[in-house]
Order: C-alpha cells, then sequence, then structure tokens
C-alpha cells in the first residue's frame, strides 16, 4: 500500500511551483523588455529612414503605400492625428485630410449621376485630374482616406462587388441581391429583367422588385429606347459607358 506524502511533502510540492511560477514570470517579463526595446528602436529607425526619404514618400504613391506597410509593422499610425512628429516631418496626416475633403466633394458631385455609388477606379482618375504629377496618388491612398471618413458617420465606405471596389458615399444599405445584379452588370454596363430571370434563376417578380429598388435608389438608370423592346437597367458605377446609348 503507497503512503501519502506527509505535510512536509506537500510544503516542498508547492513552494516549487511557486519557484516556477516565479521563473516563468521572470522569463516572460525579460522578453516583453526585449520586444519593447526592439519596438522602440524599429520606430527610432522608421523616423530615420523617413526623414531620409520624406520626399519619395510624398511624391511616390508605390513608396508611400510601402512604407505604411513598414510603419503597421510597428505599431504606427502616421493618420492617428494631423498634428505632431509625422505631420510635421511628412505632412503626410493633411495630404489625407486632404483627400478625403475632395473625395467628399467628387462623391457629392456624381451622386445625381451615380446614385451615390462609384466605382472606386474612376474615383481615382477623377481624383487624379485634380492633382499634379508632383502629387500623384494611388487606390491605396484613397482607401487611406476613405478609411478616416468614417467618423462622418454611416456612408462613406469601400465594397467589393465581384472584381471591382465600389465606393458608398449614402447610407444605403446593399442587400445580397443587390449585388448579385450589380456584378451581373458588370459585363455590359447593364441588364435586362429577362437576363436576370436567365443568368440568376429569379423569378420574375423577385427580379423587378430588386431593380425597382436600385432604380428607386438612384443607383440605375432606364433605357426603353431599343427597337427590341426590352428595357435596359444601366448601372454607371459599373458601367465603362457613362451614357447609354439606344439602336439605331
Amino acid at each position: 500500500m503507497r503512503r501519502r506524502p506527509g505535510i512536509g511533502g506537500l510544503q516542498t510540492a508547492a513552494a516549487a511551483r511557486d519557484q516556477y511560477r516565479l521563473v516563468g514570470e521572470n522569463v516572460a517579463k525579460i522578453r516583453t523588455d526585449m520586444m519593447k526595446e526592439q519596438l522602440a528602436t524599429f520606430r527610432t529607425q522608421l523616423e530615420e529612414f523617413a526623414r531620409k526619404h520624406k520626399n519619395d514618400i510624398r511624391k511616390n504613391p508605390a513608396f508611400r503605400s510601402q512604407f505604411h506597410e513598414m510603419c503597421a509593422k510597428v505599431g504606427v499610425d502616421p493618420l492617428a492625428s494631423n498634428k505632431g512628429f509625422w505631420a510635421e516631418l511628412l505632412g503626410i496626416g493633411d495630404f489625407y485630410y486632404e483627400l478625403g475633403v475632395q473625395i467628399v466633394e467628387i462623391c457629392l458631385a456624381t451622386r445625381p449621376h451615380n446614385g451615390g455609388l462609384i466605382n472606386l477606379q474612376e474615383l481615382c482618375i477623377l481624383l487624379r485630374r485634380r492633382k499634379s504629377d508632383r502629387e500623384a496618388i494611388s487606390e491605396d491612398d484613397c482607401l487611406r482616406a476613405i478609411s478616416k471618413l468614417k467618423v462622418l458617420g454611416s456612408g462613406f465606405e469601400v465594397i467589393s462587388v465581384g472584381k471591382k471596389k465600389l465606393v458608398r458615399s449614402v447610407p444605403t444599405e446593399l442587400n445580397k441581391d443587390h449585388n448579385e445584379i450589380l456584378e451581373l452588370a458588370q459585363a455590359q454596363g447593364f441588364v435586362t429583367v429577362e437576363e436576370v430571370e436567365r443568368r440568376l434563376s429569379w423569378t420574375s417578380g423577385r427580379a423587378i422588385d430588386t431593380l425597382d429598388t436600385l432604380l428607386d435608389e438612384g443607383l440605375a438608370m432606364i433605357d426603353d429606347g431599343h427597337r427590341d423592346g426590352k428595357r435596359r437597367y444601366w448601372f454607371p458605377c459599373v458601367s465603362s459607358n457613362s451614357t447609354p446609348v439606344a439602336d439605331t
């Protein structure tokens, strides 16, 4: 029959556990301190890199995107505020805030045409027309600026429809049916009720109801000028043709 450990044995085991715990805590603290030191070193090196290459960061969109990736890896957000070290060194905060203002202006100006849903590529093209070569911008710049517009409330966000990214500037919520029609319309810029029924295997009622909702929201335009008598629902936000053209 095995003898149970006595009080002395239990106390020895408890003391050993306490020692292991203290050793583990010390090791964890040492690792944490080392990581903090490494991050501080990385931040210092990042600041030196930014000082050395500030002109490239401000003028070259690809270089600017890589710089943001470097910042993210060490927990630095140059866009957290338009004041402070990064704003003073690079003016990068002001760049994105000014870009955000221009994005709002373009979205408001084009809303009567596209219902508040604009292709990200089209938005970038319109922004570049306002900029000089010295201030070239990329889609990455647009996405970062748009992320800062969320403080304005619902609206201003980027949604994916098929292979395209669309910028939404109105609080309209698009459901799965809306997205499927927008994705279908990407091929030629428009859809018909018959095409929606055939390609998506929908009933006529479902197709018409969804298209009418998109029409009411200002996202679609009607074109009845075709000899086949079929109504076209054009979507400026995904169409490469800005204006529907009737058959002649």
